[in-house]
């Protein structure tokens, strides 16, 4: 059996910026066992598989580790492809997955995905965090993830993480934000149970992140830039319980890979 891959930097106005995905389009859903094992060949933070369905395309996100229930760049990166590859001919596409219908729609080069906003609280600061990032944020909530918040853009910058203590923690994952100089908010993202020790772009994080900043700032409109290696820009939206990321996404690579395996 061969399969289409694409390879999509997500976030990223051109190559090697943003956050990269693999895109595999299937005719219908293999084994899960083999689609873990497609992405933990990728060895990206996130492979996207997608079937079409009757009301658009049912998809799903592996990690090199395990299937997740949401993934921002991996969606739009799927979108992506679909718009420049696959000849879907609507400006808008909808995805059915674990966390229910999401909805891309395109805007010229740019593309806006409706993603449900994650509810954070405040919590009791855990030892391990403040172990695993070597510095005391001034608060610290919890939704998917933890979310240490910090006081400035440079003490984000200057964090040094322990990823085995941050794998402590009962959580996915930890987010590191604080205000930004020239952004609203700026941000660092640690999954090491997911083998992702430090993700580039992660829309999943913006969810959490920026109802929290829409309402310390009072205002719904946000641009988010995450500070890792690579970096990207996220224009956040928050309407109610949705969350509207805008982006946009380029083409790094475009194969063929060959699996023998049962379908599911």
């Amino acid at each position: 059996m061969h399969l289409q891959l694409f390879q999509v930097d997500a976030f990223a106005e051109q190559v090697f910026e943003g956050n990269p995905a693999a895109v595999v389009p299937l005719p219908e859903w293999l084994e899960d066992s083999l689609l873990q094992a497609i992405a933990n060949e990728n060895n990206l933070s996130e492979t996207a598989f997608f079937v079409e369905g009757q009301d658009g395309f049912e998809l799903r996100w592996f990690t090199p580790r395990a299937e997740v229930d949401l993934c921002g760049h991996a969606t739009l990166a799927s979108a992506h492809v679909l718009f420049r590859h696959l000849g879907h001919e609507s400006d808008q596409i909808r995805f059915h997955t674990r966390s229910g219908l999401l909805t891309v729609s395109r805007e010229g080069e740019v593309m806006a995905m409706d993603l449900p906003a994650v509810a954070s609280e405040a919590i009791v600061l855990p030892d391990a965090l403040v172990a695993g990032l070597g510095a005391l944020p001034k608060l610290v909530l919890a939704a998917t993830d933890h979310i240490a918040v910090f006081d400035s853009e440079d003490d984000i910058i200057a964090l040094r993480p322990d990823f085995a203590r941050l794998e402590q923690l009962d959580l996915r994952g930890v987010i590191a934000t604080a205000p930004g100089r020239s952004f609203d908010f700026v941000s660092r993202c640690f999954y090491p149970k997911l083998d992702v020790d430090e993700d580039p772009v992660t829309g999943s994080a913006h969810c959490q992140t920026a109802p929290y900043w829409a309402a310390r700032l009072g205002r719904s409109a946000l641009r988010g830039r995450q500070l890792s290696g690579r970096g990207g820009t996220v224009h956040c939206r928050v309407e109610g319980d949705r969350v509207i990321l805008m982006g946009q996404a380029v083409d790094y690579l475009n194969g063929t890979i060959r699996v023998d395996a049962p379908r599911r």
